[in-house]
């Protein structure tokens, strides 16, 4: 029984709020629990798929929501399930004759047969569209829950008392139908991830006043809700509670294409009137270096010639540029002038491989308490405190959280806990021979030098 909690903080579920929260806590007392470090980038799409294929996003080509298709300026993909290639772990237990139900894991839409039963994501249009397996379950699922609701229509958002009531009224329908499917349909692995923390750590992470409470009051009843699934955990059931990344405050935003324009590293085709987008005003290609995307993290692609259609930059040039460009992101300031801390990633010292079109350069703007922001233009300068997809609470955390308990595991903490870790251990406890091509290692199967096991940290590769 895999129950995923989409931005679940390891401080404050395993240590500040441990004695709010009876469920878990109790699940920690009698199992292993620890940090859980994620991919880079630590966010939900690709972070989910990567932990259920045990695949990096080099590996899937999924470096975010949105992708680059090729290497022209426009082109772009949205990596929903068709994107993911690599097969899940519904997938190989199907193939095993174990029967699934996967309920709401990013990634699933539009859903695939499998043996058992799927209802698809938050990236699913909407109820009109196919987003059950069968396709017949939706009717059930109407039946059950009256409008399944996948997502709030809008996480980022003045209205906060609108907001609150539609987290749980979301939250409230997905746990019901995960007990509907739990009493109704035979399952060896149950797989579902519901994602009103992370909008509730994006809404109310700086809140005061009467919803200065909002997080914790939201993760006591989602305390509650889950232990209820588990009077479908029998006493040969292991469950893992696991979170794809945590959260921390969001100090505001670094705009990445507007340091470039200052920098001379990126020209624009038109003077931006006032602060907007890169789509707006438009680039002039011949004259540019390198631009940027906005979001949790900041994406960098060098224009390099031969490889994008209007290149600048001279193949056998390339990785002194891309030097340099590292180097000075690194060392952007803070609005007062002092470090940032910001870390910059080469993806083939974070990927083994890498496939479709990775950024250049991969940025975690002051270690992501800052967002990358990709407007241009205004007087502002390059630090913003208005994030430009709405009001913004947090950002993503590089680590996740995993609490497991359950018959072969052993209690305690543990340390070292990587995010594509656990697939081969689910895999492990269902029997399943784990893939060659998967890049983690079950946290079961792992000794130490006195034979004891302990979820111990990756080797080099």
């Amino acid at each position: 029984m895999l129950i995923g909690l989409d931005c679940a903080e390891p401080s404050l579920v395993l240590e500040r709020w441990r004695a709010d929260l009876p469920t878990l806590g109790g699940l920690m007392e009698r199992g292993r629990y620890g940090r859980l470090t994620s991919v880079v980038p630590p966010i939900t799409v690709p972070a989910w798929s990567c932990m259920m294929a045990s695949r990096t996003p080099g590996d899937l080509g999924i470096y975010g929501f949105r992708n680059r298709a090729d290497h022209s300026y426009d082109a772009l993909f949205v990596a929903n399930g068709d994107a993911v290639r690599s097969p899940r772990l519904w997938d190989l237990a199907t193939r095993s004759g174990k029967p699934s139900i996967v309920l709401g894991v990013p990634g699933t839409y539009p859903p695939r047969p499998l043996n058992g039963v799927l209802v698809s994501c938050f990236l699913t249009p909407s109820t009109e569209s196919r987003y059950t397996y069968p396709p017949l379950l939706a009717r059930e699922v109407e039946q059950v829950v009256g409008e399944y609701l996948f997502d709030c229509t809008n996480f980022r958002t003045d209205d906060k008392d609108d907001l609150l009531a539609q987290v749980y009224e979301m939250t409230d329908r997905r746990f019901r139908l995960a007990d509907h499917l739990l009493r109704t349909r035979p399952w060896e692995l149950f797989a579902m991830v519901e994602m009103g923390i992370d909008r509730m750590h994006h809404a109310f992470w700086k809140a005061e006043g009467r919803h200065a409470d909002a997080i914790l009051d939201y993760h006591r009843h989602v305390d509650g809700l889950v232990s209820g699934l588990l009077e479908h955990a029998d006493d040969e059931t292991v469950v893992l509670v696991v979170s794809d990344h945590g959260a921390k405050r969001l100090e505001g935003g670094v705009r990445i294409n507007e340091w470039l324009r200052r920098e001379g590293l990126l020209r624009l085709a038109t003077e931006p009137a006032g602060r907007t987008s890169l789509a707006e005003v438009g680039v002039d290609w011949g004259a540019t270096t390198a631009w940027g995307d906005g979001g949790y993290y900041g994406r960098v692609f060098l224009n390099v010639r031969g490889r994008e259609p209007q290149g600048t930059v001279a193949p056998e040039d390339y990785e002194r540029v891309r030097a340099e460009l590292a180097e000075r992101l690194a060392a952007i300031p803070g609005p007062d002038g002092g470090p940032l801390g910001t870390r910059v990633f080469r993806p083939e010292d974070v990927y083994d491989e890498i496939n479709g079109v990775a950024p250049d350069l991969l940025v975690y703007f002051g270690d992501l308490a800052w967002r990358s922001v990709g407007t241009v233009g205004g007087d502002e300068g390059i630090h913003t405190v208005e994030n430009d997809t709405g009001p913004d609470d947090a950002n993503h955390a590089q680590d996740g959280l995993l609490i497991m308990a359950g018959p072969g595991v052993e209690p305690g903490p543990a340390v070292g806990m990587q995010l594509l870790d656990v697939a081969p251990t689910v895999l492990e406890l269902l029997g399943i021979e784990v893939p060659q091509a998967m890049r983690g290692r079950s946290l079961l199967s792992r000794r130490e030098p006195d034979g004891s096991s302990r979820a111990a940290a990756h080797p080099s590769r």
